[in-house]
């Protein structure tokens, strides 16, 4: 399989987390079982291998895919959980206008909101696991375009580009009261001032929005070998 750079899944371990909403000045604790979850983002060679599909504005193999939507990552979830006679973590109706997750299925799925952050954070309790500019890819450092996934330093779990470079999809519904279907998205691109470029800060896009700063990585849940 292409994919670029060499993906493999870390263990995450159990724990949990304090999520918050700035706008709502709401916070919740979530506990979390351990699940994997991908080195990097999903690049562009590896969502091509899977999907026979370019949809990035800038190109290269080792460049996390972005201009793909909520619903693009999960069809890709699906396609390489088929591709690895895994069990296809969602259920989506013929348009892809409604899609299940089904917590049984030992396929690959996008993370939680929680998932994500307990992973961004990886044991550190700053707003960020280091130095920004050497851990991500924001407009301060990035001559305003993507990078290559991996050249920066990673968190202390061993996850690369977990903030900037790109914003990664998580599975969660926004505010389904005041938003509808809009998803989660978490982490910073390079297009993003340093203050976007934080282990909690939360943005929303409707599920069929396509951007050059926004891709997302995969995950397994805990039952997984």
């Amino acid at each position: 399989m292409d994919t670029g750079v060499e993906q493999t899944m870390i263990a995450i371990p159990a724990g949990q987390v304090t999520l918050s909403d700035r706008r709502t000045q709401r916070s919740w604790a979530v506990e979390l079982a351990p699940y994997q979850l991908a080195t990097y983002p999903v690049t562009q060679a590896w969502y091509e291998d899977v999907t026979g599909e370019c949809p990035s504005t800038a190109r290269g193999d080792r460049l996390p895919v972005e201009g793909v939507s909520w619903r693009d990552a999960a069809r890709f979830c699906n396609a390489l959980s088929r591709r690895e006679g895994l069990t296809p973590a969602y259920h989506l109706d013929a348009d892809g206008e409604d899609i299940a997750w089904d917590a049984t299925a030992d396929g690959y799925r996008l993370p939680a909101e929680a998932e994500w952050e307990h992973a961004c954070r990886a044991g550190t309790t700053g707003p960020r696991y280091g130095d920004l500019d050497e851990i991500a890819w924001y407009r301060g450092n990035s001559q305003e375009s993507v990078h290559e996934v991996g050249g920066m330093r990673a968190n202390p779990w061993g996850l690369h580009d977990m903030l900037g470079n790109v914003w990664e999809w998580c599975w969660d519904l926004y505010d389904a009261e005041v938003y509808g279907s809009y998803r989660v998205l978490r982490g910073g691109g390079w297009f993003d001032e340093h203050w976007s470029c934080r282990a909690s800060v939360r943005r929303r896009s409707h599920p069929t929005f396509r951007v050059d700063d926004v891709g997302f990585r995969i995950a397994r849940s805990p039952h997984t070998g």
